[in-house]
């Protein structure tokens, strides 16, 4: 058996509120804020993600092994467009949406404090 379970993923960013609302209306799921430097979002599934506060975040950039993306999150979608009309219209950023012609099966985006994440054919 192992020795740990899984709890949640912890994103470093400036504004917990701003990028745990922005993750809300992307997934859905309900926000808990244990302080003003943390915030946690369970979405829908039992899954857990915390935002937490970190003065002078740097977002990582898209791709470059000189300031990695240090992780990404990604995300099912049954209308790959559809949700990336939404995910643009939350304030997510495109940084590779080329997903040729639906064969690769993702796009790339960035997240309103930098951090990359993908949608994902289902």
């Amino acid at each position: 058996m192992p020795p740990a379970t899984y709890c949640l993923v912890a994103v470093d960013c400036p504004d917990p509120a701003a990028l745990a609302g922005f993750y809300a209306a992307l997934l859905g799921g309900d926000i808990k804020r244990d302080s003003d430097d943390w915030y946690d979002l369970y979405v829908p599934g039992g899954h857990r993600i915390a935002f937490q506060r970190a003065e002078g975040h740097q977002p990582p950039q898209w791709p470059r092994a000189d300031a990695s993306q240090q992780l990404h999150l990604d995300f099912h979608v049954t209308d790959m467009d559809a949700a990336e009309s939404q995910a643009l219209s939350l304030g997510a950023m495109p940084l590779d949406l080329d997903d040729q012609g639906g064969r690769r099966g993702f796009r790339v985006y960035a997240d309103p404090a930098g951090h990359p994440f993908c949608l994902c054919r289902a």
